[in-house]
C-alpha cells in the first residue's frame, strides 16, 4: 500500500482532462484530480510510463577452466581438475559408464571427459601441443692442443706414492728442508701435499705426497692421473707391500714411468735387492735386471743420495720433453679442497695450461670463482701461477670435488651459464638413470592394484572405498611400531671432514659396509668444515652421531651438542675413527645369549614323595658331570630331543635340601609341571650369559 499511495501523490499533479491512468500491475483505474495551478508536471519516465520493478540481475562467475586432451587417464582428469580420484565416479553416477570397470589409469572417451567437466560445474579447453626443444650446449670445453711454437719447457710434477710408513713424506721433508711427517697425525701424511722444490742446480720439481693408508686409495689415484713422473718409494727392511702393488696399477693405468726409491737403507736388516726381485713380480723391471726402471738407493731420515734421487728425476724429465702452453684461457686440476675459516672455500690446484692471474672467472664442477687470492705452500701470497705451480685459490662460491677440472671462461655470466647448463644435465642424466627402476616400481604397483581390485570386484565402488579406507587405516596404525622397530638398529651418522679428499675417504669406506643385517648405517649428511649448528640440527632430528676428521669443534657448539645430548665425536686418524664407528654399531646390536653348561645327570628311577595330602613324582638322578645348583636352568634330554625346559621346585640329597649337588652324588628332583621322567634321560644344568655381540663388518684395516 505504500507504493499505491506514493503513487497516487505523484499522479495528482496531471490534468483532469488527461485520460485516466491504467496501471496494469493495479486492479483499479485512478482518476487525477483538477490541477491547482496553470502549470502541469509530466512524469519522467519514458514515454509517460511508470517503470516496473527493476530486477537485479545476477553476476557471471567465470567457471574453472579444466585443460583436456584426448585419451586422458581418470588420474589425469582428476589431476587436472584438482580433485581427487572417487569425484569422477562420482561425477559419472546414474551415466551408462560401467564403474565398476573403471579404474586410476582407465582412459576415458572423449565425451565421458567433457560430460564430468560439465556435471562438475566447470568448463573445458583443449590443450595446446607443446613442441620440447632441445636446450642448447652451453658446457665450457679445453681448448684444442696449442701450436708447438708457443709452447715452453715446464718442471716436472712428481708424486711420491708407496705403502704406509715407508718414509714418503720424510723423503719430502729432507727435500724442502721442512719437518711435515713430525706434524702428521699418528706419524702418517691424511692429505695430498703440493708443493715446488727448488734444487741447488736450479732446477724446479712440483712434489705430491699422497697417503699411503690403505683408505686412501682415491687420492693415491687422483694424484697420478695428475703427474709426469711417480716416485715409488720401497722401504729396504719391509719391502713390497699392498700399498706399494696399489701405487704401481695406478702408475701403470695412468701410463706414467716410475723411480724406485728404496729408502731406509741406513737399517741393518736392509735389503735392497730383494726389494728389487720383488718388484719384478709386478712387473717393475730395474736397471740391473736389463729393464728402464732407475732404483735409487736412499735414506730419506739421513739425506743419503738425496740429489742423485733429484737428478735422476730431472734427468727423465728432460727426456719426456714437459713443455706447456704458458698463454691463452687456465686449464688446471683441483688436487684438494677445504673450507678455510678466514678464506672461505679453498682449492689446491696444478696449473697445467696458462697462466693464472686474480680476477680469473674459473669453472670447476658445478661451481665457479673469481680469483681474489692466491698462496703458495708457504701461504705466502702470489701474483701469478705458471705451468706445473701448485697453488691455493681463494674465491670460489661452493666447494668444488677433488679431481675436477679447472677452465677459465671470459665472464661471470659465461661461468654462470656453463653452471646452469651443467646442473641441468647432471638432473636429465639423473631421471634417465632413475626412469628403469621407476617404472619397475610403477609396474609393480600398477599389479599389486589389480590384485586387490580382483578380490574385490564383486562389490560396488562405494563398498571397495569403504574397505580399501579400513585396510588403509590399519595399515598406518602398525607403522610406528615397525618404525620403533627399525630405530632401534640403525645408526645414522652425520660426517665432517677438513678436506674433501678425506670426507672422499671416509664415505668409500662407508660404502664397504656390509652388515646392513645386523644394524643399519645411514649417512644422513656429510660435509667439509667444522662442526657447525646445522650438523646439530640435523643430528637432533635423525638421533644421529656426528664424526668429525681433522675438524675443530668450539666451545658454544660443544655446549649445545652436550645440552642436547648429541654426541660429537672428532679423530685426527682416519682407522680410528673407523674403529670408534665399529664400536659405536656393535654398541647398537642386542646381546647375545650363551649357554654355559655346569652340570649333567642321569636319571635312575622314578618314584613318589607324600608331600601333606599330595603325591608328588621324583626323579632319582646320579650326578655324572659337573655339578647341579637349584637356582639354575635345567633341560631334560630323551635321546636328541628336549622334553622340558625350566627351574626345579626341590633338590634333595637324601631328605635334605639342598643348593649344590656335585659329581657323583645321587639326589632327588622335582619340578612344577606334570613332566614324566623315564630311566636313561639326561639332566642338563646350565646357566645363560649375556655377551655383547660385534659387528660384522670389516673394511680392510
Amino acid at each position: 500500500m505504500n507504493r499505491v499511495s506514493s503513487l497516487i501523490r505523484r499522479v495528482r499533479l496531471i490534468s483532469h482532462n488527461d485520460p485516466p491512468l491504467v496501471f496494469s500491475h493495479l486492479p483499479f483505474i485512478i482518476y487525477a484530480p483538477p490541477p491547482t495551478c496553470q502549470r502541469a508536471r509530466f512524469l519522467a519516465t519514458k514515454q509517460g510510463k511508470i517503470p516496473s520493478k527493476v530486477q537485479k540481475v545476477k553476476p557471471n562467475r567465470d567457471k574453472q577452466e579444466v585443460e583436456i586432451k584426448q585419451r586422458m587417464t581418470v588420474s589425469a582428469l582428476a589431476q587436472a581438475m584438482n580433485k581427487d580420484f572417487d569425484h569422477i565416479f562420482e561425477a559419472l553416477l546414474n551415466t551408462s559408464m560401467d564403474l565398476d570397470s573403471l579404474e586410476p589409469q582407465s582412459i576415458l572417451e572423449e565425451k565421458w571427459i567433457k560430460e564430468v567437466v560439465k556435471r562438475s560445474g566447470m568448463k573445458y579447453k583443449w590443450a595446446k601441443l607443446v613442441e620440447t626443444k632441445e636446450r642448447e650446449n652451453k658446457d665450457t670445453q679445453p681448448r684444442p692442443p696449442s701450436d708447438s711454437s708457443v709452447l715452453v719447457s715446464r718442471p716436472p710434477v712428481v708424486t711420491i706414492m708407496g705403502h704406509v710408513d715407508h718414509g714418503k713424506t720424510t723423503l719430502l721433508d729432507s727435500l724442502r728442508k721442512s719437518q711435515v711427517a713430525a706434524g702428521e697425525a699418528g706419524g702418517i701424511t691424511q692429505h695430498i701435499g703440493a708443493f715446488l722444490v727448488q734444487l741447488p742446480s736450479g732446477e724446479k720439481i712440483t712434489f705430491l705426497d699422497t697417503p699411503g693408508h690403505a683408505a686412501f686409495s682415491a687420492m693415491r689415484a687422483r694424484g697420478a692421473l695428475a703427474t709426469d713422473i711417480v716416485i715409488l718409494v720401497v722401504a729396504a727392511d719391509d719391502g713390497v707391500m699392498n700399498q706399494t702393488v696399489e701405487s704401481i696399477l695406478h702408475a701403470k693405468k695412468a701410463q706414467v714411468p716410475i723411480i724406485v726409491a728404496v729408502n731406509k737403507c741406513d737399517k741393518p736388516q736392509a735389503d735392497p735387492a730383494q726389494v728389487k726381485r720383488e718388484l719384478l713380480a709386478h712387473d717393475v723391471v730395474c736397471e740391473e735386471f736389463g729393464g728402464e726402471v732407475q732404483a735409487i738407493h736412499v735414506s730419506a731420515l739421513k739425506g743419503d743420495n738425496l740429489l742423485e734421487l733429484a737428478e735422476a728425476t730431472v734427468t727423465l724429465a728432460e727426456m719426456m720433453e714437459l713443455r706447456g702452453d704458458p698463454t691463452g684461457l687456465v686449464e688446471a686440476i683441483v688436487i684438494e679442497s677445504r673450507t678455510d675459516k678466514g678464506k672461505g672455500p679453498v682449492t689446491t690446484a696444478i696449473i697445467e695450461r696458462g697462466t693464472l692471474q686474480n680476477g680469473c672467472i674459473l669453472v670447476a664442477g658445478k661451481t665457479w670463482a673469481k680469483v681474489r687470492f692466491m698462496f703458495d705452500e708457504n701461504n705466502c701470497i702470489m701474483k701469478t701461477a705458471g705451468l706445473s705451480t701448485a697453488v691455493e685459490i681463494v674465491g670460489w662460491k661452493q666447494l668444488p670435488s677433488a679431481g675436477d677440472q679447472i677452465l677459465e671462461v671470459e665472464s661471470e655470466k659465461r661461468a654462470r651459464e656453463v653452471i646452469e647448463w651443467r646442473c641441468y644435465k647432471e638432473e636429465q642424466d639423473k631421471q634417465k638413470e632413475d626412469l628403469p627402476a621407476i617404472e619397475i616400481k610403477q609396474q609393480e604397483h600398477q599389479e599389486s592394484y589389480k590384485k586387490d581390485r580382483e578380490q574385490l570386484a564383486h562389490l560396488s565402488w562405494r563398498q571397495r572405498k569403504s574397505v580399501m579406507y579400513k585396510a588403509n587405516r590399519k595399515l598406518m596404525a602398525v607403522r610406528p611400531s615397525e618404525k620403533t622397530e627399525l630405530d632401534e638398529l640403525t645408526l645414522p651418522v652425520i660426517v665432517k671432514g677438513d678436506v674433501d679428499g678425506s670426507v672422499e675417504a671416509i664415505l668409500n669406506i662407508l660404502d664397504s659396509y656390509d652388515a646392513h643385517d645386523q644394524c643399519q648405517l645411514e649417512v644422513v649428511h656429510f660435509g667439509i668444515g667444522d662442526v657447525s649448528e646445522n650438523d646439530l640440527n640435523l643430528a637432533e632430528t635423525f638421533s644421529g652421531t656426528i664424526y668429525g676428521f681433522n675438524v675443530g669443534v668450539n666451545k658454544s657448539i660443544q655446549q649445545v651438542a652436550t645440552k642436547k645430548g648429541i654426541v660429537v665425536k672428532t679423530h685426527k686418524v682416519i682407522y680410528k675413527l673407523i674403529d670408534d664407528l665399529k664400536e659405536e654399531l656393535s654398541s647398537k646390536l642386542p646381546a647375545c645369549m650363551v649357554e654355559n653348561v655346569i652340570g649333567e645327570a642321569s636319571v635312575l628311577a622314578m618314584f613318589d614323595v607324600t608331600v601333606g595330602k599330595k603325591r608328588l613324582p621324583v626323579a632319582g638322578c646320579r650326578v655324572q658331570k659337573g655339578q647341579l645348583d637349584r637356582k639354575m636352568k635345567f633341560r631334560l634330554m630323551r635321546g636328541p630331543d628336549i622334553i622340558w625346559e625350566g627351574s626345579l621346585t626341590a633338590l634333595k640329597h637324601h631328605k635334605d635340601d639342598v643348593q649344590l649337588v656335585k659329581t657323583g652324588m645321587e639326589c632327588g628332583l622335582s619340578v612344577a609341571q606334570d613332566i614324566i621322567f623315564k630311566p636313561g634321560d639326561d639332566v642338563v644344568c646350565y646357566e645363560e650369559t649375556e655377551i655383547p655381540q660385534r659387528i660384522s663388518w670389516d673394511p680392510g684395516f
